[in-house]
């Protein structure tokens, strides 16, 4: 395969066929919403109650203040396509090789999670194969769809990410005539936000210990801006993900578990120990829809294979953008003909093969459970950078060039400070658990490791750009 893009033969650069709107739509939501909703807000619930609401929504608000401030950067440099390259601008060198990798540390790990999830998935159907095998075949079809072309990669993920979305939309629509009475077989259910020990009944430090439970949900935002930039038009495709994505990605989760908490008193909800019990499961269920577990398994299933395909474009994009920059090594930079880093997608799926196969050759090891604990502090590492490398970047612009943004964010610097010390206040509610703890400590050990890398990376830039200069 070449993988130089050369001109085609009239002359003209190869232009590779780029994603549409409905595209960055289905990718963004695709990325986001997974198990963590489908199963893991049963958990969220026990842990807060009915006020798991405004967990979800305090968690969303300082994921969506972290979207405009990214849409502003974007929106004014669409075509770059990375937070990592703001970061660098903005920042500095540092600030990119860290945010950079740290985040494809994070995809790789979700990567092989979600390749364990589906091969144990695909081993309950078909016995033939064994789990690990199932895995292996997983990421194999999704390095696949992401190879063929940056366009084969949106279709997949708008036809898996479809389904999510439908199976929310009914949950949301059924389920709002339930708890109103207008379902069949249903009585009117909204007072069970408050009749079952009150509205907060583990009070008001549980909502806070929510927040830091649920802002993890929301991580996967950032991706339509990596899409946007190989859409057909990056201005549009960076304004449609910031600004009324996340408006879907509010709707879906806070939608959701309002009826959960309303259709059932939270106290009676059954703990998610699977799909059969998960919250959507035993709701669809209660609407009288029939074989709910069996559907719900699927969308399930569904979710795995979308996030499957939407964190290896993620995970191998910066990657190539950290090998642009001289962050990584310059092999990973090379694309095809249409335009997809190959070498970026290869080694980002060799780094998810090693982790799955180390879960299932070597389960007690604990090394597994340290690459999924210490990418747990990512999220608010990157909430944090994108906070102040805006900031920089607006203190460098001239007032005509702030007056002139398409996307902007208000009360500025305000805002930066918000969301900033809201990441320190989740961090802090992470120390007061022992799961928590793990998270921070092994997340500041893989920073550590990164820190120590640093100056041999410096170095090699120093001698990449005085190369370049002679």
């Amino acid at each position: 395969m070449d993988l130089s893009k050369p001109p085609s033969a009239d002359g003209a650069e190869h232009t590779p066929k780029k994603l549409r709107p409905r595209h960055i739509t289905m990718v963004t939501l695709g990325g986001i919403i997974g198990s963590s909703l489908f199963v893991g807000s049963a958990n969220i619930v026990h842990s807060v109650g009915p006020a798991a609401v405004l967990s979800y929504l305090a968690g969303g608000l300082l994921v969506y203040l972290a979207m405009l401030m990214l849409g502003e950067m974007a929106a004014a440099r669409p075509a770059v396509g990375s937070f990592m390259e703001y970061a660098r601008v903005g920042m500095g060198d540092w600030a990119a090789y860290l945010v950079g990798w740290l985040y494809w540390y994070f995809w790789v790990g979700v990567l092989a999670y979600e390749a364990v999830i589906g091969g144990h998935t695909l081993e309950g159907w078909f016995h033939a194969l064994p789990s690990w095998l199932w895995s292996l075949l997983l990421l194999g079809v999704f390095v696949c769809t992401n190879l063929i072309s940056v366009r084969s990669f949106g279709e997949t993920e708008f036809w898996l990410a479809s389904i999510k979305i439908a199976a929310i939309i009914v949950f949301l629509v059924v389920g709002a005539l339930f708890v109103l009475g207008l379902w069949p077989d249903s009585n009117f259910a909204v007072q069970n936000l408050w009749d079952h020990g009150g509205f907060a009944p583990k009070g008001f430090g549980a909502i806070l210990t929510g927040v830091a439970l649920v802002i993890f949900s929301y991580f996967g935002t950032e991706i339509a801006v990596m899409a946007s930039a190989e859409s057909e038009d990056p201005a549009k495709g960076v304004k449609l993900a910031t600004v009324t994505v996340i408006w879907r990605v509010l709707l879906f989760f806070v939608g959701s578990i309002l009826i959960i908490t309303m259709a059932i008193p939270w106290n009676q909800l059954p703990e998610a120990t699977g799909v059969e019990n998960a919250p959507f499961t035993v709701l669809f269920d209660k609407f009288g829809i029939p074989a709910a577990s069996t559907i719900m398994e699927l969308v399930i299933f569904t979710a795995v294979l979308s996030v499957l395909n939407s964190g290896l474009y993620s995970a191998s994009r910066m990657f190539a953008s950290l090998a642009r920059k001289g962050l990584a090594p310059k092999l990973v930079a090379r694309e095809a003909r249409n335009g997809v880093p190959v070498v970026a997608v290869l080694a980002s799926t060799i780094g998810g093969v090693a982790a799955a196969i180390v879960n299932f050759a070597a389960p007690n090891s604990g090394i597994f459970d340290f690459i999924m604990n210490s990418a747990g502090l990512v999220a608010l590492f990157v909430y944090v950078f994108i906070a102040l490398t805006q900031l920089r970047l607006r203190q460098k612009m001239t007032p005509e060039e702030v007056a002139a943004l398409q996307v902007k964010v208000r009360f500025f610097p305000w805002l930066n400070i918000f969301l900033i010390a809201g990441v320190v206040v989740v961090v802090i509610i992470m120390l007061t658990t022992s799961a928590g703890r793990t998270q921070v400590w092994t997340s500041l050990v893989a920073t550590g490791v990164l820190v120590l890398f640093w100056p041999l990376v410096r170095r090699r830039l120093h001698l990449l750009r005085a190369g370049k200069a002679t």
